[in-house]
Formats: C-alpha cells, structure tokens, sequence
C-alpha cells in the first residue's frame, strides 16, 4: 500500500501543495512519507544460503565446522550466529544409534606388544600410523574394512575391503600405506590386539620395513581413540547415508569418500579446520632453524 500512497503524494507534489496538505488528503501521518520500506540485508541473505548449501553437503557437520567454512569462503561470521541460524531453520544434524558388531578377537596365542603409541610425542607425518577394523552391512551380508591413518595428519593413507575379517584384509590395508609413503626406521604403528594384527604375516610385515609395533591395552578401546573417531566419522557421514546392495558398489563409494572426500575436503578440528591433504602440504612450507 505504501508504494501507491507514495506514487499518489508524487503526482499531487507536482500541484505545489504543501507536503503536510498531501498527507491530510490521502490520511497518513507526515512522518510515513519519508520511512521507507526496510530492504532485504543482501549480506544476511547471502550468509544464510551459504550455511543451507553446507548443511546440504554437509549433512553431519555441527555448527562448529559450518563456522569454518564459512570463514574459507570469506565470511566474517561467528559460531553463535551460525548456530542461531541452523537452530532457525531446523539444519542442526541429529545422529542416531547403530547395531554394534564386534570385530576385535583377542583371544589367540599370538604375541602382543606394549602401548608405545601413549608416550610418544608426534610432530610429523609417517612417526605414528594407527590401524583398525570396522564393520559395513550390505543388503544380505556384512563386510568388513581395515584402515590405516597416519596420527598426525589425520590421513587415510591405506585401506581395504573385504567379506572375511582376516589377515589378508589387514595386510591389504598396510601394503596400500607402503605403497603411498616413504616410510624410515622408528614409524610405530598401532593397533588393537586382535588376531588380524598380531598374526604372524603382519608382525613379519612391519618387521621387515623396521617398524615398531604398538598395540592398546586389553579390553582399553581408548587406546585407539583416533582411529574411533574416524570410524564414527565414516559411518555417520557416508555408510549410515547409503545403501550398498554389492561388494564392489560399497568399495566404490566407500573408497571415493575416503580419497576425495575425508582426505581432500572434510575439515578436521584438530588440524586448524583444513582437510589432511591441505594440513600435509602445508607442512612442506614449514623453515626449520
């Protein structure tokens, strides 16, 4: 309405009559005149669809890592704001539970090795690569996965899939890691104490590439902290969001998510809110005295 009243004083204006007779005559108040109509806050606007496009993409992201996103693609934003407007439009992520299958068998005669993986200090890649197991339900049948991170970086650096939780699945994983680092004298790497790891083939393996063995204490899951986390990462942000009816299909997408996804895009907290792959070459640029 207030567009045509202004229209309306504009045409009468053009009479010369005082401003105060113009507004007597359409029954508005003087002050009406001059109060626009407040425009939309474009910069609002625009905050707000950048933080729907990344709760889209991003379905399992708090408001925590939204915050940093936003601030990599040159928004001046704070994370209580950012909170306020994913709590608004009801984008806050809701995570339920899951069926727990258990997919470490300590119970062999096998040889285990003491937690060195507590004391040490890392500050490089290759010094500490952490390994396990998980579990992936297909439509009739489970699978299971064997990961390798490396503990400073947070990268995926080898991994496999397979229908049986063997030896071969988790040498498959590390031969993959070979493949992809130079490693030197002194890595540790780490693991929990089931069978898979500290089966004869595998210990050979690590001891003829003069790695360190580390295992977690009996019964301590806590031990391996780093390696759950990223288990619960997997699931949350691509096994529990997909359907895989075959093997090959789940390798697929299970495979670009951990190489393009996790290691190239997803932000990480402990590492400044920049994906591994980006915190690594970083490293490259550091001056050391």
């Amino acid at each position: 309405m207030f567009p045509l009243i202004t229209q309306h004083l504009t045409e009468q204006a053009s009479a010369a009559l005082p401003l105060t007779s113009l507004c007597a005559l359409v029954g508005v108040a003087r002050a009406t005149y001059y109060r626009q109509p407040a425009k939309p806050d474009e910069c609002a606007m625009e905050l707000r669809d950048a933080i729907q496009r990344l709760a889209l993409e991003w379905p399992t992201y708090g408001y925590r890592r939204i915050t940093a996103a936003l601030r990599r693609r040159g928004f001046a934003v704070n994370r209580k704001r950012v909170l306020r407007l994913l709590r608004a439009d009801n984008l806050l992520c809701l995570r339920r539970g899951r069926l727990f299958v258990v997919t470490t068998d300590s119970r062999h005669d096998c040889p285990v090795y003491p937690n060195l993986a507590r004391e040490l200090a890392v500050t490089n890649i290759n010094q500490l690569w952490i390994a396990d197991i998980t579990y992936v339900r297909l439509g009739r049948e489970w699978i299971y996965l064997a990961v390798i991170l490396d503990a400073y970086s947070r990268r995926v650096i080898g991994w496999a899939l397979s229908r049986h939780i063997d030896t071969e699945l988790t040498l498959a994983a590390l031969r993959m890691a070979f493949d992809a680092r130079q490693i030197a004298p002194g890595l540790v790497h780490h693991s929990d104490r089931g069978v898979q790891y500290a089966a004869t083939d595998y210990v050979a393996e690590l001891h003829a590439h003069q790695i360190t063995i580390s295992m977690s204490r009996k019964g301590n899951p806590y031990d391996n902290a780093q390696c759950e986390r990223f288990m619960r990462t997997l699931k949350y942000e691509e096994v529990y969001l997909s359907e895989y009816e075959t093997l090959l299909e789940a390798e697929a997408s299970i495979g670009r998510f951990l190489e393009e996804v996790y290691n190239r895009k997803r932000l990480h907290s402990a590492l400044g809110y920049v994906p591994p792959v980006e915190f690594e070459q970083s490293l490259k640029q550091r001056v050391y005295p």
